[in-house]
Formats: C-alpha cells, sequence, structure tokens
C-alpha cells in the first residue's frame, strides 16, 4: 500500500494507492490564515493529517509515503529545536502575499537575470527568492538561527520522520534560485550565503528516512514507512507522460490544471521563453529544464463565474455555448491579480450582468487561454489535459476544436498528480508508465473562430 499527501493551493488529499489504483481519498480545504503576515496553516495541516490516518483502516498497511505540493513555499526550521512541530523559526509565508512588494525595488537589482535562472519576475512572492530576501530583511534575528531552508515537498517528509533534504522540481520552480542549465544554485543563492542552508539535493524517488516512532504512535503507520523525497505537483502530473514509451525524444505539452493550469512542453526551445510574459522553465525530476507557461485556469473560472452569478459545479451545456459564441458575450483577463499572458489588464464584462450561462463563458475563457499559452510556447506535438479541467469536456473538446492542427488527448483519470507521485514509491524499478489516455473529440460549435478573434479584438483595445 502507497499513500500520498497532496497540498495544493486550495485544497488537500490524502490518497491510499494499491497496485496503481487509488483505493481512498480524504480531502479537506486549504486557506492561508492571518498573523504577522498571511501564512500557511500548517497546524491544522498537521491536526487533520494524524486525524485522518489515524481513522483510516488502510494506515497500517502503508509501506511507502511521498508528499506533493504546490511550489513557491518553503519553511525556514531551526534543527536544534527537539521537537519538529516548534522548529518553524518564522511562519511559513503564503506565496500571494503582495507586501513583499515592499523590497521590490532592491530585489529587482538582487535577482539573477532570466538567461541563468529561465524564471521571469512574478507578482506577490511567486519567486521564491523574493521571500526569502524579504524574510531575511524583515526578520534579520530569526532568520539569522535558520539551520536549513525545506522546500514544501520536504518539509512535510521531515515532519513526518525523514531526514531533510532538497529536491530539484520544487527548486526549479520559478525560484530565482536555480540554474537549470548549470544544474547548481544561482548567483543570488551565493551572494546571499544562502546555498550552505539548503539541505543535500536528493532525487524524487530517494528514500530520506521512514516515521518516526511518535507518528507512528499517532496514526499507526509503521515505524517501517519508508518515506520519499517527494515531488512539486505539476511535476508529478507532467512525470507519467514523461515515462511514456511513445513519447519518449518527441515534443508534447502536458496541461496540468487545478488552481493553476500549468502547460509544460517536452523537448521545447528555452530559447523562445523570455518573450512572452509568464513563460519560464521549470524542471522535471531528472534536472532537464521543461518550458512552461501558465495561469490561473482554476482560478479564474471560479471568479468569472462567481462574478456574472453562475454556479462552478454546473457544467455548461453544448446550447450554452452556442448561444455564447451566437451573442459573442465574453469577459476579457485579467482575474488572477496579475498573472498569465495578459497579467494586469484590466477585466471587462462584454455580456449581460447575469447572463443565462456563467459557465459557458468562464468555459470559452479558459479554453482560449490555453490556446494562448500554447502558441506562446509555439506549441508542437500531441497535447494532454490532466486534472480538474477533464470534469468539464466541453472546455476539453473546446481546446481541440481551436488547436485543430493537433492531437488532444485527455487522461482516463483524474488523479495525474497523485499517480505521478505514487510512482515515485520504487520509482526505479517501475518507471515505465502505464497511463492511458483517449483521444478528445473536437467540438464542432458555429463561429467559434468568429468568437476568438473577436475576444483577441477586445484584448487588444483595453488593457
Amino acid at each position: 500500500m502507497k499513500a500520498v499527501l497532496d497540498i495544493g493551493k486550495t485544497h488537500i488529499k490524502l490518497l491510499f494507492v494499491k497496485e496503481e489504483q487509488q483505493v481512498a481519498s480524504f480531502s479537506c480545504k486549504n486557506a492561508p490564515i492571518a498573523g504577522q503576515y498571511p501564512q500557511a496553516d500548517v497546524n491544522s495541516i498537521w491536526e487533520w493529517l494524524i486525524e485522518t490516518l489515524h481513522s483510516c483502516t488502510y494506515t497500517k498497511q502503508v509501506e511507502g509515503l511521498v508528499i506533493t505540493t504546490h511550489g513557491a513555499t518553503v519553511a525556514l526550521i531551526d534543527e536544534r529545536e527537539k521537537n519538529r512541530q516548534s522548529a518553524l523559526v518564522v511562519p511559513v509565508l503564503d506565496y500571494e502575499y503582495d507586501g513583499l512588494d515592499e523590497v521590490s525595488a532592491d530585489y529587482e537589482e538582487a535577482r539573477p537575470s532570466f538567461q541563468e535562472t529561465l524564471s521571469p519576475s512574478l507578482p506577490a512572492g511567486l519567486n521564491l527568492g523574493r521571500q526569502l530576501f524579504w524574510l531575511e530583511r524583515s526578520y534579520p534575528a530569526e532568520f539569522a538561527k535558520v539551520t536549513s531552508i525545506l522546500l514544501y515537498p520536504q518539509y512535510w517528509a521531515w515532519r513526518l520522520g525523514a531526514h531533510v533534504s532538497s529536491e530539484v522540481t520544487s527548486l526549479g520552480c520559478h525560484t530565482d534560485l536555480w540554474d537549470p542549465i548549470k544544474r547548481e544554485y544561482s548567483s543570488i543563492c551565493k551572494t546571499n550565503d544562502w546555498t550552505k542552508l539548503f539541505p543535500p539535493i536528493k532525487s524524487a524517488w530517494d528514500c530520506i528516512g521512514e516515521i518516526s516512532p511518535e507518528v507512528s504512535q499517532a496514526t499507526t503507520l509503521p515505524t517501517s514507512c519508508k518515506i520519499y523525497c517527494g515531488i512539486h505537483d505539476s511535476n508529478a502530473s507532467y512525470l507519467r507522460y514523461l515515462n511514456l514509451s511513445s513519447n519518449h525524444d518527441q515534443e508534447f505539452t502536458v496541461i496540468s490544471t487545478g488552481t493553476w493550469t500549468i502547460l509544460m512542453q517536452a523537448n521545447g526551445q528555452v530559447s523562445h521563453l523570455q518573450s512572452k510574459p509568464d513563460t519560464l522553465a521549470n524542471v522535471d525530476i531528472n534536472g532537464d529544464p521543461v518550458c512552461c507557461a501558465r495561469f490561473m485556469g482554476g482560478r479564474e473560472y471560479e471568479k468569472i463565474c462567481t462574478t456574472l452569478g453562475g454556479n462552478i459545479k454546473m457544467n455548461p451545456t453544448e446550447s450554452d455555448i452556442q448561444r455564447t459564441i451566437d451573442n459573442l458575450w465574453m469577459v476579457t483577463p485579467d482575474f488572477s491579480n496579475g498573472n498569465g499572458p495578459f497579467g494586469n489588464y484590466t477585466p471587462q464584462l462584454l455580456c449581460p450582468k447575469t447572463p443565462p450561462a456563467p459557465q459557458a463563458i468562464a468555459t470559452l475563457y479558459c479554453a482560449m487561454m490555453i490556446s494562448q499559452r500554447l502558441d506562446d510556447l509555439q506549441a508542437q506535438g500531441s497535447i494532454y489535459i490532466e486534472g480538474a479541467f477533464l470534469k468539464n469536456p466541453l472546455l476539453c473538446g473546446l481546446v481541440a476544436q481551436i488547436r485543430a492542427g493537433q492531437s488532444v488527448f485527455a487522461s482516463t483519470d483524474d488523479t495525474g498528480t497523485v499517480l505521478g507521485a505514487a510512482s515515485l514509491i520504487n520509482y526505479q524499478n517501475e518507471n515505465e508508465s502505464n497511463l492511458e489516455v483517449s483521444p478528445v473529440t473536437k467540438t464542432d460549435f458555429v463561429g467559434l473562430e468568429r468568437y476568438v478573434d473577436a475576444w483577441f479584438k477586445a484584448i487588444n483595445r483595453k488593457k
């Protein structure tokens, strides 16, 4: 039995996997809390995790556990503190905190070039280097006590009993801290003497310890349960496609959807990246750069629906979308506070205040944003859709209609992050993916090309 702890920006999931099949799933909401600054609610996450493990009948059978989390999050710890629950030197900063803007002028001068890190300058704390820069200047006495900087998956692994470690998928996730080409820490780490605070780099599939006796007693996890280093969540989704034998040495794009929609392009050209907003290179589990483009798809879909009075739990019908296209009802970016290809544009509501089907407008918006991001990557080859947007088949079909020259596939399950992370357990012996995908049938909406053209004209008219 394998267990996966998946800490996303909006939800936390604990899943049990046996023979590559999910056998149990538990989830709860995740949200930052107030304090000296907005921060991750690590105590509530820990309490929920312990209680859920303790109450699940599968827990005693778990032989391996792996953690996957969202990026841009770090824990500063003092290992001299015997109680790991009390070892945080400062709270875990929420990456959406815009108070970091107070150091932006100085940070922009200090941060490495895009050519070095393949990481753009992003809002708030999405560049992890900006967080460290702000924390060290705002809390110098506390920062001086730090013995280890732990990326978020490795922090939770350590809390459960593992040794401190670092890992490249989180380290290379638009942090400014990593040089993907040289495969070493970037110049800002060396200049600020941060390099010494990062623990040894391990592979995502490495076993880095076992469950501590204290955690075992509280949860019923066996003390023999191995803890693996862990992985950034989008990379967990991407991993299954990377290991498809049919994709070896081929160019393809994985669209991982959730709060963030992240497009990850295999064998793309990093030289194309800097010319488009919010494009960057992440790093896969082998340390190789992966061309990426992003927007906050899940967040924007929800914001559009709620702004227009819709219910995000209801998918649009074909007639809803056709009527929306016929009437040119649309909204334009930005609904994400500065992210994506049109970050900081002024949104326009080019539709009735309460349209009949807000979900149709949000669906069309996200399909067009995905297509724009594919254009920004100059993406060729097959397209694979993963995650939350699989629950909206018309959205997937719209992508296929807009990208008529490319083959679009959908994962046959919506647990890509989980199964990708679970595959890290015994990875070196079982690294051939058994992923199943199905072709997406493109929709056949009349007037879609006209609608897309009108959307782009509206964006260009008013930034």
